[in-house]
């Protein structure tokens, strides 16, 4: 078996000795070449032909982003972003996704050396995951303002479905950009919206403050105990499961620290367990781009529970494996491509909106 060759680009000699210890530990994957800066990886990556680079997020003599959007640009390839713990550092990570980074992973805060080692099998499967994902050439939004008008879908013609309706949504691997894809297209009345996506602690209020800057809804990350209205999407944060509660009439969101759920906290599977029991044909489940089978189980009980389920289609997504498992467990209605998910919500919402009504 051909191992996947990866190049590491880091300017700390530390974290080029570790990253590559912890990859050439692995029996289907090595390091053919380590680069302290961009400058010698263009040369490394002509001569030696990386199936993956990992890149860090602040480099020496050219800004990483540079680096990545030349690279992207000039020869197409998978990168994992290694990015700090900072707020600073979550701001670049996800530009580097939007330039079209696979993935990201979080060095430790403190004692890089243990906290690296720990993330071992994650660093892997990153790896394993940005060698076999979709490669994206896209035009990066910037957030320096609010979206135009013109990428804002209409109204929903019935204010009923805005207002009992809800849209639960769950991503993974190229989740990020997808989520802003869709997100970014809802009007200011849309149903309200609750999100997971997996993502590190210390990401996930940066992911929704980026996302509220552009957005036309309101963005939060859920601290729990919050009213689910219309015009705004709460983010599960990266060290919570997020649930969707009832508190007499209103929906509300709920914060659970409890065991891993599919291998992640938060869990798309617990967020649509939640809507089915709580929301049932009320609820709209959308399940995008990511690896794995989190969520395939959560929306077939949304399903059989009455909800509408939306997936997206394997020529859009970065990685199909999340939506395709959902599909193979039959709780799917539709699979939509990703530039049409959000108006093909919508104008589901306004048909049940006009079912409501006629109750």
């Amino acid at each position: 078996m051909k191992k996947i060759t990866v190049l590491v680009v880091d300017d700390s000699a530390l974290i080029r000795k570790l990253l590559t210890e912890i990859i050439n530990d692995q029996p289907d994957m090595e390091v053919i070449g380590a680069a302290a800066d961009p400058f010698v990886a263009r040369e490394m990556i002509r001569n030696l032909n990386p199936d993956v680079l990992t890149l860090d997020v602040e480099m020496p003599k050219m800004d990483g982003l540079d680096f990545l959007e030349r690279l992207m640009r000039l020869r197409p390839m998978p990168v994992v972003m290694v990015s700090t713990l900072t707020e600073k550092g979550s701001d670049v990570t996800f530009r580097a996704l939007e330039l079209g980074a696979i993935d990201f992973v979080a060095k430790p805060k403190i004692d890089i050396a243990v906290g690296l080692k720990e993330y071992g099998n994650d660093i892997a499967n990153k790896i394993r995951i940005a060698k076999s994902a979709r490669l994206k050439r896209s035009i990066p939004i910037k957030i320096t303002g609010s979206v135009t008008a013109d990428a804002v879908l209409p109204a929903i013609s019935n204010r009923i479905a805005s207002t009992e309706k809800l849209i639960i949504v769950g991503a993974s691997t190229g989740g990020t950009e997808a989520i802003k894809e869709f997100l970014i297209q809802m009007p200011p009345d849309s149903p309200g919206i609750l999100v997971t996506q997996h993502m590190p602690e210390g990401f996930t209020k940066s992911f929704a403050n980026r996302l509220n800057s552009i957005c036309k809804i309101s963005v939060v990350e859920a601290k729990g105990g919050e009213r689910v209205l219309p015009g705004h999407a709460f983010i599960a944060p990266g060290h919570s499961h997020l649930l969707l509660k009832r508190s007499g009439a209103n929906y509300m969101t709920e914060l659970n620290q409890g065991e891993l759920v599919s291998r992640h906290r938060p869990s798309v599977d617990v967020l649509f367990r939640s809507a089915a029991n709580c929301a049932g044909k009320n609820a709209i489940g959308v399940i995008l781009t990511g690896m794995g089978k989190d969520g395939a189980v959560g929306m077939l009980e949304m399903h059989k529970a009455g909800a509408y389920n939306f997936a997206q289609d394997e020529a859009s997504c970065v990685v199909f494996g999340m939506p395709k498992e959902a599909i193979a467990a039959g709780g799917v209605d539709e699979v939509v491509a990703l530039k049409n998910m959000a108006k093909s919500v919508l104008s589901k919402l306004s048909s049940m909106g006009v079912r409501s009504n006629r109750v």
